[in-house]
């Protein structure tokens, strides 16, 4: 069994694609989208659409700050995210609402907790980018859900982390495509990455496969055609700043 772990979207329709291709070719018999699937890109409905076909196929999907900001129930950041808002809203029809109200907070896979951000509270979409955080998100992660392994996204960057025997979070750069052994006696939180905008000086798109039963998780960069994908961010007025981003991955 495989779980492909797929988040921050941002309506990016060409990297998604990208990313679920290469999962199938890679084996993957799962799917599971942790949150943000539109904002900043062009491309929401088309998006929202291939999630909601492979839901309808079983696959997981959490809330992010995004899909709520679209619906009114978060705030958004400056001035761009927020017209971004407006801009999503217009591109989206009755059953693209009703899906991203839909949406739960967090949901469950074997022994791991799946949430777009913090599972301490995941409705004030805390960044984990901080040792003190990661520690208190695994420690509320096994005591609100006897989960031994988070998988998040939100931060737009790959990382891994397992908790010591003196319960502080060890970081893990992990290398693409180089598989990871989840090892049962420790606990671990993964971030994903994002797979719309990446923010790490590489364009490429992010995701990554879990694999049961050997429980080992491995990140993934694909390429894409990102300068297509900003290109039709600058066709739909958006922000350029929104179209830069991906082509400078950051």
């Amino acid at each position: 069994m495989k779980l492909a772990l797929l988040s921050d979207l941002h309506a990016n329709r060409r990297a998604v694609q990208a990313c679920l291709a290469h999962a199938h070719r890679s084996g993957a018999t799962h799917y599971a989208f942790l949150g943000d699937l539109v904002g900043y890109g062009a491309e929401p409905a088309q998006v929202l659409e291939m999630v909601m076909e492979l839901v309808a196929r079983g696959a997981l999907v959490v809330r992010g700050n995004h899909d709520a900001a679209v619906r009114g129930e978060s705030a958004t950041g400056g001035t761009g995210e927020q017209l971004a808002v407006g801009w999503t809203r217009a591109q989206l029809d009755a059953e693209h609402f009703q899906f991203l109200a839909s949406l739960p907070l967090t949901a469950t896979f074997d022994d791991a907790l799946l949430v777009h951000a913090d599972p301490y509270k995941p409705a004030a979409w805390q960044y984990l980018d901080r040792p003190a955080l990661v520690r208190r998100a695994l420690g509320s992660a096994q005591r609100q859900w006897g989960a031994s392994k988070v998988f998040c996204g939100h931060v737009h960057q790959q990382q891994l982390y397992y908790r010591a025997a003196d319960g502080h979070p060890m970081a893990f750069s992990p290398v693409p495509d180089v598989p990871v052994p989840l090892a049962a006696h420790r606990n671990w939180l993964a971030i994903v990455g994002s797979v719309g905008q990446p923010r790490d000086g590489d364009p490429r798109a992010m995701y990554a496969l879990f694999e049961l039963p050997q429980s080992r998780l491995s990140f993934h960069r694909i390429a894409y055609d990102h300068r297509a994908a900003a290109a039709a961010i600058r066709a739909a007025g958006l922000p350029e700043s929104f179209a830069m981003r991906l082509e400078l991955g950051r």
